[in-house]
């Protein structure tokens, strides 16, 4: 598979500071202390249902792009957030904390090594109810993983599940986050037959994309810079065969005024439980679980390495190697002509963008790292001996694919190699 490669030079916030590590631990500790003063506590109204907003979509449709500019152009008193990866490391959780700088979240949880609409439900469930009894927490925002059903996860708030006077929380809004360019080019086709079709429905990735439109009322429409206006419609016609009445807003790099989400139109619950839509994609999720296969037959794996990538392998790996069994992979890497910065490696169908990030903590002078060391010791647990907290960490999420020749293909990338 070709990929379109984007090699983005940011110069935003902490993303070029020194100290940018440093921000990073500090945010990891601060996002769980609280902002809101003990007056507005005791002014809370405790018979209140605390709202969730719940931000659904396809593997790198810019969910996380989405609640990082959320979270750095609103007020974040009171806010919990909830992450959902299904890998084993919650890279998106990462560059939550690496990015937002307000130290104002109230909470922030993080579900990993499956999804919420399945087989971390329960789990999720538990974590909402327990957030919800949180006097500080005042809205809860949720980033479901990619391959996550909303149908699912919105039937977990459904009232014939819980005890009405003991469940404190509510299901205010549901967000699909689509990316526009990959509609066009790899699902439109198929999802114009699907929408003629009659009959039973087996649960493969389109009609995971299409439950996904389906179970929303609002749906940000990102990266409408990679297609030209004719095609865009194309891909709002689809939309709005499909959801009808959800607002559609059209963007890039998931630029959204906060209002639209914190204020929006409400999700219309009964409607939508009622709907035999539904019930198609419920299911479909029942016969995943009774199959014991999980995620649409989609699975991960996560690459290490401590050695850095030469910069020109790994892009020439990008542009003329890279499987096309591979949905979506993201990571912080590090090249061996730059020592100092992490990069963010993501890609998501035929899309891929390498983006300087932080700054490792083992390109600091002595006397910075002696004072993070001081402060966080927990830096240390992986800290090596020759490249300091430098690594190679990729989470590969895909369907079918060779891992033993994805690590031979990146074995080949590292440097001296």
């Amino acid at each position: 598979m070709v990929l379109r490669v984007y090699v983005i030079l940011l110069e935003i916030g902490m993303r070029k500071s020194r100290c940018g590590f440093a921000l990073f631990l500090l945010l990891k500790r601060t996002l769980t202390n609280y902002g809101k003063s003990e007056m507005n506590i005791m002014n809370k109204n405790v018979n209140k249902k605390t709202p969730v907003i719940l931000i659904t979509g396809y593997l790198g449709s810019g969910k996380t792009t989405l609640l990082q500019g959320l979270l750095e152009s609103g007020d974040n008193s009171g806010l919990a957030l909830v992450i959902n990866d299904m890998g084993s490391v919650n890279v998106d959780s990462k560059v939550i904390k690496s990015e937002d700088s307000s130290q104002e979240t109230a909470k922030m949880v993080e579900l990993q090594n499956g999804c919420i609409c399945c087989s971390l439900r329960e789990e999720f469930m538990n974590q909402i109810e327990e957030l919800s009894r949180d006097e500080r927490v005042e809205r809860i925002l949720v980033e479901a993983s990619g391959i996550s059903n909303p149908a699912s996860i919105a039937e977990g708030f459904s009232p014939s599940e819980k005890d009405p006077d003991c469940f404190r929380v509510y299901l205010h809004s549901i967000i699909t986050v689509i990316d526009a360019d990959r509609i066009y080019n790899e699902f439109l086709g198929e999802m114009e037959e699907r929408l003629n079709e009659d009959g039973e429905e087996a649960p493969d990735i389109i009609n995971l994309v299409m439950d996904q439109i389906e179970f929303c009322n609002t749906i940000i429409l990102n990266k409408c810079d990679l297609l030209p206006p004719v095609q865009i419609e194309q891909v709002i016609n689809i939309i709005k065969q499909i959801q009808p009445e959800a607002e559609i807003i059209e963007t890039t790099w998931g630029k959204v005024d906060t209002r639209l989400i914190f204020n929006g139109k409400e999700f219309d619950y009964d409607r939508v439980m009622n709907s035999s839509s539904l019930q198609k994609a419920l299911a479909r999720e029942r016969h995943m679980d009774d199959s014991g296969t999980d995620g649409y037959g989609v699975s991960s794996f996560v690459y290490e390495e401590r050695k850095a990538f030469d910069r020109e392998k790994f892009m020439r790996f990008l542009e003329e190697n890279y499987p096309e069994t591979v949905i979506r992979a993201k990571g912080y890497i590090w090249f061996s002509d730059d020592s100092v910065h992490a990069q963010l490696f993501e890609q998501a169908g035929k899309n891929a963008s390498i983006s300087e990030a932080i700054s490792w903590v083992a390109a600091l002078s002595n006397d910075e790292k002696e004072e993070i060391f001081q402060d966080y010791p927990d830096v240390l647990e992986d800290w090596d001996e020759i490249y300091g907290d430098r690594m190679n960490q990729i989470v590969f999420i895909g369907r079918d694919y060779n891992k033993d020749g994805i690590i031979k293909a990146l074995y080949d990338c590292i440097s001296g190699n």
